[in-house]
């Protein structure tokens, strides 16, 4: 069993990533690059914690960037491929843009004649390729939840086989299909057919196909052999070269979310106000939403003391939810929450002012190491 990091060791509210965990879930993705031939980027929409993108960079390919601002952190921090997504680009980034990614997928072939212009002359006048693809929609996902379901009804991501262009492919060297959500390779291979059956004809003539992420590849129950084979069917049948941009998988189960006990309550049950906010620092705790666990707590009613939780916000449904525990919570105590590396640090916030928990690194040899800290700066500097 993997020995904790000492959570004392760290300020509260405090992210804590364990860099042992995350080596192990790279070493799990790089079996996946090795037995299928593809390449694996990171997205940094999941996690972009940079000062571990150095060991990241030993294992991917790159990353994969929704944003000027993503692309740079990748390009500065990793130095390897950098791949830009967006529904949109505007006039004001895509220079930028151009200057430092390396592939370029378009939302749409209007977005594509627009900028098409702009990457043939880059190409031409700075001599380095770049290779630009179109997002496709297959009209097919197994996603339960409508907010992150990119192929429902209407869904402005990706265009589907009645809006494709085939006469506006000059230029493009690959397609580009995203339809997962922390899902099993079994959702893939149900989506391989649909997009073999609507765009086949298309991939045959591009260089390479990128399959997306949400590939949930570092679950426990995650069968690679699953992964390989739909990574295959499209090799074999098209031989073209395949990504994948998992952002949760390189960081699951990875970190920490230490937070204090600040108040405890009662209002027909037992109460807890903690310095850590599921609006602020864990905001898909509501949006998802999903309930994370704690080290040492239970379900409500399983162990002899049950409270809500919730931050010290005054949001209203800031509730991170209700636990039980062995005995009864004190303010000033230590609070752990678990499986809090992506989509967290990516996505917090300083509504009402509340301050961004600290970053932490738990080191390979055992060392709790501080990375950043903020302060009331970073949350005036905002507005």
């Amino acid at each position: 069993m993997a020995v904790l990091p000492d959570f004392g060791s760290y300020p509260s509210p405090c992210y804590v990533v364990d860099k042992a965990l995350i080596r192990r879930n790279l070493k799990i993705i790089s079996e996946v690059m090795s037995a299928a031939g593809c390449k694996v980027l990171l997205a940094l929409k999941g996690f972009s914690m940079y000062s571990l993108f150095p060991l990241v960079g030993e294992y991917l390919s790159g990353i994969t960037a929704s944003s000027l601002n993503e692309a740079r952190l990748g390009y500065e921090e990793m130095r390897k491929e950098v791949h830009t997504y967006s529904p949109a680009f505007s006039d004001r980034d895509f220079p930028e843009i151009l200057k430092i990614s390396d592939h370029i997928v378009f939302n749409s072939f209007s977005q594509w004649r627009k900028f098409r212009p702009a990457v043939s002359q880059y190409i031409e006048r700075t001599g380095r390729v770049i290779e630009s693809g179109i997002r496709i929609n297959p009209e097919y996902s197994e996603i339960k939840v409508p907010i992150y379901d990119p192929c429902s009804v209407d869904s402005r991501l990706g265009t589907t086989l009645a809006n494709f262009e085939p006469d506006e492919l000059d230029g493009i060297s690959g397609l580009h299909f995203h339809t997962l959500c922390e899902q099993n390779s079994d959702a893939l291979l149900n989506t391989v057919p649909f997009v073999d059956e609507k765009f086949g004809k298309y991939i045959a003539k591009m260089k390479w196909l990128n399959m997306g992420g949400g590939h949930h590849i570092t679950r426990p129950d995650y069968d690679m052999e699953g992964l390989v084979r739909a990574i295959r069917f499209f090799q074999e049948k098209y031989g073209v070269e395949i990504y994948l941009e998992p952002g949760e998988a390189i960081a699951l189960n990875t970190g920490y979310l230490v937070a204090t006990v600040l108040d405890t309550m009662k209002n027909g049950m037992d109460i807890a106000i903690l310095d850590a906010s599921a609006a602020c620092h864990m905001p898909d705790v509501i949006e998802m939403p999903y309930r994370p666990e704690i080290i040492g707590a239970g379900k409500p009613g399983e162990l002899e003391f049950t409270y809500r939780l919730g931050g010290a916000t005054c949001l209203a449904g800031d509730i991170i939810g209700d636990y039980s525990f062995d005995h009864a919570l004190v303010p000033g105590e230590r609070i752990v929450f678990c499986d809090m590396a992506h989509y967290t640090m990516v996505k917090n916030n300083t509504f009402n002012g509340v301050a961004l928990p600290s970053i932490g690194v738990w080191t390979e040899s055992g060392e709790a190491v501080v990375v950043k800290s903020f302060g009331y700066e970073d949350y005036k500097s905002r507005l």
